[in-house]
C-alpha cells in the first residue's frame, strides 16, 4: 500500500510540471456535488481568457476514492446537503493534498456542518481555520484587499475564507457564506449583476492562480 501511494504521489508532481486542469470532485452522502453546471465552464473560460491559463473548457469529474484524482492540480467540491467521505476516500484525499494537490469546497449552503466533520477524517489533528485578508490567495492575480467577498446572501452572515495548512501550504480552500459558484454560473441562472459576477469570477481566478502556483 505504502509502495503504491509512493508511486502515485510521484507520478502526481510529475504530471503537475505541466498540468493545468481541473476537475469537479463527486462525492458520497447524497449531497448535491454535480450542483452549479455551468460555474466551473465559465470560471474556466474566464481563467484562460484573463490569466493566461490553458484549462480543458470542459471540466472532468473524478470520484474522491479514485486515483484519478492526482491527475489534477485542482478539485473543486461543491453541494447543498451531506457528505460522506470512507476511510479509503479520507485516505485518498490526504495523500493527493499533502502530495502537492489543491481542494477548493464552495459551500452551495447547507453544506458546512457536514463537510467540518468529515474533514476530520482526512486531517485528524487540524481544523479550518480563517484566513487573513492579506493571505496571498487574495492578491494572486486580482486585489480582495477585503478579503473573500459577498456573492450570495443566504443568512446575513459574513463571508469566510477557511483554510487547511500542511507544512505551511494552503491545501484547502474553504469559501462558506460567499456562494461563488452562483455568481459563476450563466447570468440568467441567478440574475446577478455583472459586477458581482466579476467579482465572483475574479476571485475564482486568484484561487486557480494560487493553487497552480503553490
Amino acid at each position: 500500500m505504502k509502495k503504491a501511494v509512493i508511486l502515485l504521489a510521484f507520478s502526481f508532481s510529475l504530471f503537475t510540471l505541466t498540468a493545468q486542469d481541473l476537475a469537479v470532485l463527486k462525492y458520497k452522502g447524497g449531497g448535491d456535488w454535480y450542483g452549479n453546471p455551468t460555474a466551473l465552464p465559465n470560471l474556466i473560460a474566464y481563467c484562460n481568457e484573463n490569466i493566461n491559463t490553458k484549462m480543458n473548457p470542459k471540466p472532468e469529474t473524478v470520484e474522491v476514492g479514485s486515483p484519478d484524482i492526482f491527475q489534477y492540480p485542482m478539485l473543486h467540491m461543491t453541494g447543498h446537503g451531506n457528505v460522506f467521505f470512507s476511510e479509503t476516500d479520507a485516505e485518498n484525499l490526504r495523500n493527493y493534498l499533502i502530495s502537492g494537490g489543491f481542494l477548493h469546497i464552495d459551500d452551495n449552503y447547507g453544506m458546512q456542518p457536514y463537510i467540518t466533520k468529515e474533514l476530520k477524517k482526512v486531517f485528524p489533528d487540524k481544523d479550518l481555520i480563517e484566513l487573513p485578508t492579506n493571505h496571498k490567495i487574495f492578491n494572486s492575480a486580482f486585489e480582495f484587499s477585503n478579503g473573500l467577498p459577498k456573492i450570495h446572501e443566504h443568512d446575513g452572515k459574513r463571508p469566510q475564507a477557511l483554510g487547511i495548512f500542511n507544512e505551511d501550504r494552503l491545501v484547502l480552500l474553504f469559501t462558506y457564506e460567499s456562494d461563488l459558484g452562483d455568481g459563476w454560473e450563466d447570468p440568467e441562472v441567478h440574475n446577478d449583476p455583472a459586477d458581482v459576477r466579476e467579482k465572483a469570477l475574479k476571485m475564482g481566478a486568484n484561487i486557480v492562480k494560487y493553487a497552480f502556483e503553490n
